[in-house]
């Protein structure tokens, strides 16, 4: 299989999973239009998935796409300070939705499988101080919605309902579910050779 991403998280989880993959990043810029975030993440995932496999025919795909929502709007990976700053700043206090997007190519470049899972996070209100000092520790970049619930951003995180590691960036539970069901995986754990 072939993970069309570079998300060291994405990798992480399918290493503890012991599922043999190589990653392989899309370049897909991580743009949609549309105003349904359950639509737009399950686009990029598809995009992603279709760019890799362009020049990876005959193996499995798995892309991914996660995206954070919050009073309707769609909070993606900040480019600065500043907009880490609005993010947290919007999510302080509040429950806000993270939606990840798989989507599996088959080894024809076919859609084997697509869906979009959702977790509802609450986070607590965060001081100013909070906001700075987690901005300065540099895990805000690179991740939707300004935060890691894996690692520091986990003391902003007052409660949780769906998939961790959907929030993590990777539904764990249905992704293995799908791989099992279009044929990707015969069994799993997948025994080792």
């Amino acid at each position: 299989m072939i993970l069309a991403s570079a998300s060291p998280r994405r990798k992480r989880l399918l290493t503890r999973l012991r599922l043999p993959f190589r990653s392989v990043t899309s370049h897909v810029i991580e743009k949609a239009a549309g105003e349904n975030p359950m639509h737009i993440s399950r686009l990029l995932a598809a995009r992603k998935a279709c760019r890799v496999y362009s020049k990876n025919k005959k193996a499995w795909i798995l892309g991914a796409d996660t995206v954070v929502t919050v009073n309707e709007i769609i909070l993606g990976k900040p480019a600065d300070e500043v907009e880490a700053q609005r993010m947290l700043s919007l999510l302080s206090g509040k429950a806000h939705r993270v939606i990840t997007a798989i989507c599996i190519l088959n080894p024809s470049g076919e859609t084997a499988h697509s869906e979009a899972v959702t977790t509802r996070v609450r986070f607590k209100r965060l001081t100013n101080p909070e906001i700075e000092d987690y901005i300065h520790t540099g895990e805000p970049y690179g991740k939707a919605g300004s935060y890691a619930i894996q690692g520091i951003g986990a003391f902003m995180v007052e409660s949780i309902s769906g998939s961790y590691t959907n929030v993590v960036g990777l539904p764990v539970c249905a992704l293995i579910k799908a791989l099992l069901s279009v044929g990707a995986i015969q069994r799993f754990p997948v025994p080792e050779e």
